[in-house]
């Protein structure tokens, strides 16, 4: 047992005493393959020495089991509970049959305290496990939050395209009819005063919406009525189709009488099916141009947040940071959440990386919204302070014990349920605010309130 501590890492650099004394506190075990050698969230009791085997050791994030390490003959597993007393922060399951050395929580204290050595060889074997354990934990954050993002973004997408599809496809039956209209236009061989009329309705069918009078709805539907007797007595078929559209354009009876004079008998009729042609050909056009902008918007979005000029330090506005990152969770926001925007008007760009600071924005976000549950108010302030700007994100959840504030910007602490964080965001939040633009990251919550305070400097210190 003596000759097995030597060769391993956290023990091959204490002398022959100290290798004896911890060789005579081991106990030996066997374990079965397959078999749990303990579970994550149990109680530290005790470390283990591989002699012989292999163990893998498993962490649940984001609803899924990560591998974190395979360890074979000569690793330590669970030293990191017994340091600090915490319970297991992973599932550590025999992969063979596997024969340990086992090493108690009475044991393991009497040996730090007793040889300096093994105190120093701990501390860097913990330090070296922790740096792993963290990156690997961070890696699968991203992975899955990438998986969510590419699913939002999907959800955003699809009701737009849906109308680019269905509007392209109303066009294309729509075509035929205008080429039909205008060939009946064209059989009547218009006078030229009649055709500059003509251009001068299809203009306004064109711009329509921009000079729309204003009628109440009681008013609009009589003078439509008024609109549909007059052209039914004009000989006018489907007249109640074209009233709507002359109520529209700002007709009254005195332009609609010259209108009907303007074009007479048959005129008449081809006249307003010309217009009505064109004007749902606007519409349609004016449909799918707004389902394009709204794709727009969504990869816009996109594209901010993945920001692929990532590692460059620039100046952004504050301001279209934050709708970016709200619309990065707008899938998260439901009819029931109120979103309130308090902007400053005076405030100053800042200098800084955008690439993390966008995943402050997003994780802080969308917390907010996973507090709110589908119902509440999330409201994102900013103001100048200080040489600086402060940046709140408050929602009326039922906020954040006050044991749990403490402890919020800690590494892999969440209060989340198994599958909805690995306790890394609000971390990495912290470390970019903080550490890398020497900024302050704050909460302050209680039942009905909760801010996250976020204050940057204008210009990132260099030092």
């Amino acid at each position: 047992m003596q000759d097995l501590l030597a060769s391993v890492t956290l023990f091959k650099n204490l002398n022959e005493a100290d290798l004896a004394r911890a060789a005579a506190l081991v106990q030996e075990i066997d374990v079965a393959a397959g078999d749990t050698l303990f579970h994550e969230g149990d109680s530290s009791a005790c470390a283990y020495i591989i002699c012989a085997g292999q163990v893998e050791v498993i962490k649940r994030s984001q609803g899924r089991d990560i591998l974190l390490a395979v360890e074979g003959p000569r690793g330590v597993i669970g030293e990191m509970s017994l340091i600090d007393r915490t319970p297991r922060t992973a599932t550590v399951r025999a992969r063979t049959d596997v024969h340990l050395a086992v090493i108690g929580q009475e044991q393991f204290d009497y040996l730090l305290a007793t040889s300096p050595s093994a105190a120093r060889a701990i501390i860097e074997t913990v330090l070296s496990r922790w740096r792993k354990n963290q990156s690997l934990l961070r890696q699968a954050e991203k992975m899955t939050q990438l998986g969510t993002l590419v699913a939002g973004m999907a959800h955003e997408l699809n009701n737009p395209a849906a109308a680019l599809r269905s509007g392209a496809e109303a066009l294309r039956s729509t075509l035929p009819q205008v080429e039909q209209t205008y060939q009946r236009l064209r059989s009547f061989e218009l006078t030229g005063e009649q055709q500059r009329e003509l251009a001068r309705l299809t203009s306004a069918v064109e711009s329509l919406g921009s000079d729309t009078p204003a009628l109440g709805a009681l008013a609009q539907s009589d003078l439509e009525a008024e609109f549909e007797a007059h052209l039914e007595r004009c000989g006018v078929p489907d007249a109640w189709q074209s009233a709507p559209l002359l109520v529209e354009l700002g007709y009254d009876t005195a332009s609609l009488t010259a209108l009907t004079a303007a074009f007479p008998g048959e005129q008449l009729g081809a006249v307003l099916d010309w217009l009505e042609a064109r004007h749902a050909i606007q519409s349609l056009l004016a449909e799918i141009g707004s389902g394009a902008q709204r794709i727009t918007r969504v990869v816009g979005g996109l594209l901010t947040y993945a920001h692929l000029d990532s590692g460059t330090v620039e100046h952004f506005d504050i301001h279209e940071a934050l709708d970016d990152a709200l619309r990065a969770v707008e899938d998260k926001l439901a009819a029931d959440v109120a979103v309130h925007r308090v902007y400053a008007a005076d405030l100053p760009p800042v200098e800084g990386y955008g690439t993390e600071l966008e995943q402050v924005w997003r994780h802080l976000v969308d917390n907010a919204a996973d507090a709110l549950n589908g119902s509440g108010d999330l409201t994102l302030r900013t103001r100048r302070d200080r040489a600086g700007v402060c940046v709140e994100v408050e929602d009326n959840g039922p906020g954040i014990p006050p044991e749990v504030q403490a402890r919020i910007f800690e590494p892999f602490f969440t209060t989340k349920p198994p599958g909805k964080g690995a306790g890394l965001g609000l971390y990495t939040s912290y470390s970019i605010v903080a550490l890398k633009h020497r900024g302050e990251i704050t909460v302050e919550s209680q039942p009905g309130r909760t801010v996250f305070r976020v204050w940057l400097p204008t210009t990132l210190p260099h030092s």
